[in-house]
């Protein structure tokens, strides 16, 4: 095997810490072909598929891959803006305002750079840039507050499959949750504080969160656990009743069970029931995507409406918010804690040594 190797690599160029952002990804536009190559990719991840790769393949390319794309890309299509795709462009405007806060935070030189699990940018695009920054030290961190082996996982495998390509390995640090960490359950508590000063107080809050086939949680994945754990922190921060919020579980595909009750069932019988107004907000999200903006917002809102409900609304995600940024700094400084570039102890005239003793090994830079 041929391994990649550090270009244009010298003795005395500085080190830096490299922080890896990874969100899940979207199409190129909105359009048949590229969400079917799109498709393809997330749908062939055996971390979100768990089917003989041989059935699997049949179902994906001979069923999937048919239909879905066309029904899939009218969907970006209403979400899709000037900018593109809402998730990459919120992603960005992330990964950019992070950059500034660790800038301004951490005493070393720190690059971020943003990758997509599924899509581009890609996570090896992205770790390239990493490398040739000369980021010598790799923190990952997945922007999905709580673990899944569907999320989470992958993108491990991801990292570490282009890795396993690299000569010179970086060391490396992974974040796998944060959905209890007390800034961020203030974070999303004040979004839903923000979001009633101006809309009203709903008679129902309801936090949805997208599923999982119940024979995941079932086979040890924590991920049902951590957003029932994240949806009650929320609520206590915002002294709710028990009666006042529930927690349901969206985006379900195929015939299997999946994580109940659902979302679109519970705003049915809520409608229903009387209901009168709802809010939706999806803690499992730290960027605004297509399911938020279309399913939830839109989707879901013909549910309640249409079985009786009176008023709905969706509390959008943290987004850029400077909130979610200070949350996505704190845990950098925590999880780079003992390296130089968070504890202010590298010294650069040791580059300008370092130089010197490879020259005078006969290195010639």
């Amino acid at each position: 095997m041929k391994f990649q190797n550090l270009a244009n690599f010298r003795h005395d160029a500085p080190e830096a810490l490299g922080v890896l952002l990874v969100n899940l990804g979207t199409p190129d536009a909105p359009t048949t072909a590229a969400v079917r190559r799109y498709l393809a990719e997330f749908l062939s991840d055996p971390r979100v598929i768990e089917v003989p790769r041989p059935l699997w393949w049949l179902i994906l390319h001979g069923v999937i891959l048919r239909v879905r794309p066309a029904r899939s890309a009218h969907a970006y299509q209403a979400v899709w803006t000037d900018r593109g795709s809402p998730l990459l462009d919120i992603s960005r405007r992330l990964t950019d305002a992070l950059a500034r806060r660790l800038g301004e935070t951490l005493p070393g030189p720190v690059r971020v750079e943003l990758g997509m699990r599924y899509g581009n940018p890609s996570i090896p695009d992205a770790l390239r840039q990493l490398r040739n920054a000369n980021c010598r030290r790799l923190l990952v961190l997945p922007l999905y507050p709580q673990y899944s082996a569907t999320t989470t996982a992958s993108t491990f495998d991801a990292v570490t499959r282009e890795l396993a390509t690299w000569r010179w390995v970086p060391e490396l640090r992974t974040i796998n949750q944060y959905h209890d960490a007390p800034r961020h359950i203030e974070a999303l508590a004040q979004g839903v504080r923000d979001h009633w000063a101006s809309h009203g107080r709903p008679d129902r809050l309801l936090f949805s969160f997208h599923g999982i086939p119940k024979d995941y949680f079932l086979a040890g994945d924590p991920y049902h656990c951590q957003c029932h754990k994240t949806a009650r922190l929320v609520a206590e921060a915002l002294d709710l009743p028990r009666d006042a919020w529930a927690l349901s579980f969206q985006s379900r595909v195929g015939n299997k069970e999946w994580l109940r009750p659902y979302t679109d069932e519970t705003l049915k019988a809520w409608g229903a029931q009387g209901v009168g107004s709802v809010q939706v907000v999806c803690p499992g999200f730290a960027a605004d995507c297509l399911e938020t903006l279309e399913e939830v917002a839109v989707e879901n809102r013909g549910y309640f409406l249409g079985a009786g409900g009176r008023e709905y609304g969706y509390i959008p995600a943290l987004n850029d918010a400077p909130a979610q940024i200070q949350v996505l700094a704190d845990l950098v400084g925590r999880h780079a804690a003992g390296w130089p570039e968070a504890e202010g102890v590298a010294d650069p005239a040791e580059w300008t040594r370092r130089l010197d003793r490879a020259r005078a090994a006969g290195a010639q830079a």
